[in-house]
């Protein structure tokens, strides 16, 4: 592990809930990303400026704090272009498969103590160990 920065992590997800909670609570609205993406991609949807304005806050905050001497890190992509396509898609798959993304469960639905969440977020988290294992240790150790 590089980087190891306990107290900015801390103060991300400590922002990242406070945010969540925030937008629940003065709109009533989950802050799961695919929810909010999907939402924005049908046709005719009448809530569209709060959508436009939650996906547009997180491209803008990073290059915001770049302004401020924060760094931008550049993705280490260590896989193909193919590869990555087919991760790609297979996350698209299971986010679909899962009604929400890891975050919107994991962040959103454990809050809001929903037992499809909870059990979804136990599910991902036992499949990132077990890749993590095989790759790591196994087939690619």
């Amino acid at each position: 592990m590089h980087d190891f920065t306990p107290v900015s992590g801390f103060a991300g997800g400590a922002l990242i809930g406070l945010a969540a909670a925030l937008l629940m609570l003065l709109t009533g609205r989950i802050a799961g990303v695919t929810g909010i993406v999907g939402g924005l991609l049908q046709p005719g949807t009448a809530d569209r400026f709060w959508r436009i304005a939650f996906i547009a806050g997180l491209i803008a905050a990073p290059l915001i704090a770049a302004l401020f001497g924060a760094p931008l890190p550049r993705p280490a992509m260590n896989a193909s272009l193919v590869v990555t396509a087919i991760a790609g898609l297979l996350v698209g798959f299971g986010t679909r498969m899962g009604n929400g993304c890891t975050s919107g469960h994991g962040v959103c639905g454990f809050a809001r103590l929903s037992g499809r969440s909870i059990v979804a977020t136990f599910i991902f988290m036992t499949a990132a160990i077990i890749t993590v294992a095989i790759v790591r240790h196994g087939i690619g150790g």
